[in-house]
């Protein structure tokens, strides 16, 4: 059976001049799984139903990739003896991570909750094979890692996607992988808790625990070169400080805020 037809958006006035953009209602939607997005710590047991799940990585199989490569692939990790030794080793990681932070900020360091690996029901291993599609890749030139950097973006889509579905998803990133028998020329991504939470926080911990706090979207903008960012006249860089240009979608308040 054929995929069915996306159906096109007919509510939009500006449709036919620029295209098919979402309606309201979907552009709320993706808004909302990117601004609601966290990256958990804390589960609850409660079992992913394999729908849910299948839902999920099939949206992270869809994301883009150089070339059409797909990269990817995914371990769903659910037996608790493996977890157990992955925690083992997330253990001597992180005690790796805290000596590179001194006095207090190392204090603080410790006091954060990094993972979830036992309480989470699973957990997912994102890897990246470059190379697949063989030594010569449509858009693979100078820049030698886009196939990682595509991969990167099926953890994005995952993350998205879990959110969507009510899961909370944290990445490990202080881990060593070795216990998964990855062939040789496979690179072991990003390393997922996946699972059920009793509410996602309205900000990153890591901002409500004082540890950084997002950097204004404005200090980040160039125009046509990195060494041209000062353009406090443009149009541009007005709209990005103007909660008003989220009205439509979200008339009560700034997500950007969040």
């Amino acid at each position: 059976m054929g995929a069915s037809k996306l159906p096109e958006n007919q509510n939009s006035p500006q449709a036919p001049a620029h295209g098919l953009p979402f309606t309201t209602d979907l552009k709320r939607g993706l808004y909302e799984a990117i601004f609601r997005r966290r990256d958990i710590r804390e589960f609850l047991p409660d079992p992913i139903p394999d729908a849910t799940l299948a839902r999920v990585l099939i949206a992270a199989h869809h994301a883009a990739s150089v070339g059409f490569t797909q990269p990817w692939d995914f371990i769903v990790i659910r037996d608790l003896e493996r977890r157990r030794r992955v925690h083992a080793i997330f253990g001597e990681e992180h005690s790796k991570n805290a000596d590179e932070f001194k006095n207090e900020r190392r204090a603080k360091y410790l006091s954060l909750k990094l993972e979830g690996i036992l309480e989470s029901p699973l957990n997912v291993l994102v890897t990246c094979t470059p190379g697949r599609s063989g030594p010569a890749i449509l858009g693979k030139t100078s820049i030698r890692d886009v196939e990682i950097y595509s991969a990167c973006l099926a953890v994005e889509n995952f993350w998205l996607a879990a959110r969507a579905e009510g899961l909370g998803v944290g990445w490990v990133s202080i881990l060593r992988t070795e216990i998964f028998s990855i062939p040789e020329g496979t690179i072991p991504l990003a390393y997922l808790c996946v699972g059920y939470v009793r509410n996602f926080p309205d900000e990153p911990v890591l901002a409500t625990r004082g540890w950084a706090r997002r950097i204004p979207p404005r200090t980040l903008l160039h125009f046509d070169s990195w060494q041209r960012s000062d353009s406090s006249g443009d149009k541009l860089v007005a709209a990005i400080e103007d909660p008003e240009i989220w009205s439509e979608i979200f008339p009560d308040e700034d997500p950007g805020e969040r």
